[in-house]
């Protein structure tokens, strides 16, 4: 049975339902952008799948990968499972990926060298930028609609919120509201929190195993209830300014006769 490293500097979460066929190809591929370069774990949530993903995953950890399992009794989604694996998660810094295969393992320390650079990383959230997406063309163009719309209400400053590929600090994602279907807004949740967004190009491959879980009028309906719900939220925002005060090292009883 394979050691995990006792402190993960960092953290690779994977949602999946049903991608028994994509656990092993693509936790080889994080392990060969990953090892050696750093301390990490992978942190995989199995949001109830029904097919052979327990297995995959199983077999994939007496393989010696870096792996931690968590299970959903029941299917509760993506942006469910992705904070189920954050607040899980040991390392300070987080990485997601989606569990189908299309983001590139090999991108992620390009996004974390950009997240290390900054003065405040706890307020910023990198974010991959699929510059050629290998989806159908039906998904092309509604995610470029979907973006134009969302990005001139929420002004996010992010051309591709729908890659599953960012970087970001574990303690920034604790701090966000969560909900339903959440995953799709974290750049616009990072701007309201006082942080910025930095989009980088990514790698992008064609799925080539398994199912999409998504459709297009589905993703659609909940896109259009969770854009105005995030636009209220935005609005309700408060980012106070906390200074401690200095009270000159006076204890309660210094100066008492």
């Amino acid at each position: 049975m394979p050691s995990l490293p006792s402190a993960p500097a960092l953290s690779v979460v994977v949602p999946v339902f049903n991608e028994a066929d994509n656990i092993r190809p693509l936790v080889d591929e994080i392990r060969a952008a990953l090892d050696g370069r750093l301390a990490y774990e992978i942190v995989y949530v199995d949001d109830g799948s029904s097919d052979a993903t327990p297995h995959s995953l199983a077999a994939a950890r007496a393989d010696g990968a870096p792996l931690r399992v968590i299970r959903h009794a029941a299917c509760c989604g993506q942006s469910a499972a992705v904070a189920t694996g954050v607040a899980a998660a040991r390392g300070p810094v987080i990485a997601t990926l989606d569990g189908d295969g299309q983001n590139d393992p090999a991108n992620i320390p390009d996004l974390m060298a950009v997240l290390e650079a900054a003065d405040d990383p706890d307020r910023l959230l990198v974010a991959g930028l699929r510059a050629k997406r290998k989806d159908t063309w039906i998904k092309r163009v509604s995610s470029r609609i979907a973006n134009r719309v969302r990005g001139g209400l929420l002004r996010d400053n992010t051309p591709d919120t729908g890659c599953g590929l960012k970087v970001f600090t574990r303690a920034a994602f604790l701090d966000m509201p969560r909900f339903d279907h959440m995953h799709r807004f974290l750049p616009a949740l990072m701007i309201r929190r006082g942080g910025r967004v930095v989009s980088v190009p990514v790698n992008h491959r064609p799925r080539e195993r398994g199912a999409s879980k998504y459709g297009t009028l589905d993703r659609l309906a909940v896109g259009i209830v969770d854009l105005f719900g995030v636009f209220w939220l935005q609005r309700r925002a408060s980012r106070p300014v906390v200074s401690e005060v200095d009270l000159g090292g006076a204890g309660p009883e210094e100066g008492a006769s």
